[in-house]
């Protein structure tokens, strides 16, 4: 009888991960021993102010970038010694990614924005089709798909983002500083937007931000400073509801 894989409930595990950048002839840590894992579904916010580490972080949870010392499993794999050319795969497949500056291709529609990380991972026509308009609809983007991203407001390209990196069914979500380039009514609608699929859909948010609207909805904040975690809060809704 064929033994199915158990689902593993962590998405990412780091132990004591450090990462270090040559600045001319000085080493500049970014992380310093961070030992930290991520759940399924988690709504969490990594804050901490410019230089923290937090971005370095978010990037090497995404497997973007690699540690100097220290190991990352990812849905229970150790993926420490493979080469980041080798991990492309692995993160089309496990991880959607929303940065601050949207990251669309200015020639693709919404549509096809959405519909390249299923293009790049061999997915069949008809099941691409069936994917990408779901999610446009999800986002509230259906009747906006044939627009290039110069058509759309920021709000809006927001979330063609967020429907790209939703439309592999990823493990988690990471989020660089989203609303970064957003007026504060635009930001509010994109993060009630991003908790209602986590609540609704249990989709994993980790972000890298210092919004203090996304820290105030996160249900658990990872501070960082010079590279390592100060603190862990996390926030659980009373049985009250309060």
């Amino acid at each position: 009888m064929q033994q199915l894989r158990a689902v593993s409930q962590t998405v990412v595990q780091l132990s004591g991960v450090s990462r270090q950048y040559r600045l001319g002839k000085t080493l500049i840590p970014a992380l310093r021993g961070v030992t930290i894992d991520f759940q399924r579904g988690e709504f969490t916010a990594i804050a901490g102010p410019s230089g923290s580490g937090k971005t370095t972080l978010l990037n090497i949870i995404g497997c973007i970038d690699k540690p100097d010392s220290g190991r990352i499993a990812v849905d229970g794999t150790d993926v420490t010694e493979q080469p980041l050319h080798r991990l492309a795969g692995l993160r089309n497949r496990h991880f959607g990614f929303v940065f601050q500056t949207f990251n669309l291709i200015p020639v693709l529609t919404a549509y096809e924005n959405v519909e390249l990380p299923l293009l790049l991972g061999g997915t069949a026509r008809a099941l691409r089709r069936e994917r990408v308009e779901a999610i446009l609809e999800r986002v509230g983007l259906a009747s906006h798909r044939r627009h290039r991203p110069n058509e759309l407001s920021g709000g809006q390209r927001q979330r063609v983002a967020i429907a790209r990196a939703l439309v592999t069914s990823p493990l988690a979500v990471l989020a660089d500083e989203p609303t970064a380039n957003l007026d504060s009514r635009t930001a509010a609608e994109i993060i009630a937007l991003m908790g209602v699929l986590n609540e609704t859909e249990g989709v994993t948010f980790v972000f890298s931000t210092h919004d203090p609207r996304i820290i105030s909805k996160a249900r658990r904040v990872v501070s960082i400073a010079d590279g390592s975690v100060q603190e862990e809060a996390v926030r659980r809704l009373m049985a009250s509801g309060e």
